[in-house]
């Protein structure tokens, strides 16, 4: 279930859209320093396990500049579809995560052949969730969820505590987990 969401272009689609309107609301708002207009700052990523043909501008990350002369504030947005600046797609890291919790040895070295990513790097993913997302944004996950969250069995026991298909579930966590995902807060997470 979780390979076939992965390769599914047109939920990647929808994940831009929702980026889209994040970026629109944030320049909208204005530079936060100085509420100056921001300008466009885009800047290209090259990221790993997406379905293909999602096209150019799926890899473009929103981000703006301010305006104004002496302030040049830069404004990077929440992001849907980047987990701060992990190489490859948050749903990779959040999916790919889950499915490895209570897994053998030998099943994850399929895992890891299956989706051609190297075992180390799903170590370091699993060790991202285990320290630095419970670490840093622990009082965030331990107030948002009654009972409180097993911090031991993220992502799995976050995508749980969401209603609705794995679709659904996937995008109310990736919108929970903004705060990490674009600024200054996802560079002190990171």
């Amino acid at each position: 279930m979780y390979q076939a969401l992965l390769n599914d272009a047109r939920f990647h689609q929808q994940l831009l859209d929702f980026d889209r309107d994040l970026a629109t609301a944030a320049r909208e708002a204005g530079c936060r320093k100085c509420c100056g207009a921001l300008h466009s700052g885009r800047f290209d990523r090259k990221p790993r396990g997406g379905p293909a043909g999602l096209g150019d501008e799926y890899r473009q990350r929103f981000s703006f500049c301010c305006a104004v002369d002496g302030c040049r504030g830069r404004m990077t947005p929440s992001s849907l579809r980047f987990l701060g600046p992990k190489v490859y797609l948050a749903t990779v890291v959040t999916l790919v995560t889950a499915m490895q919790q209570g897994v053998t040895p030998a099943r994850a070295q399929r895992l890891s052949a299956e989706l051609g990513i190297d075992r180390r790097t799903l170590g370091r993913w699993r060790k991202w969730w285990l320290e630095t997302f419970a670490g840093s944004f622990r009082p965030v996950a331990m107030a948002a969820f009654m009972p409180a969250l097993d911090l031991a069995g993220v992502p799995a026991a976050l995508l749980d505590r969401f209603v609705g298909d794995l679709a659904e579930k996937l995008i109310c966590l990736l919108r929970f987990l903004g705060p990490l995902t674009g600024g200054a807060a996802a560079r002190r997470a990171f």
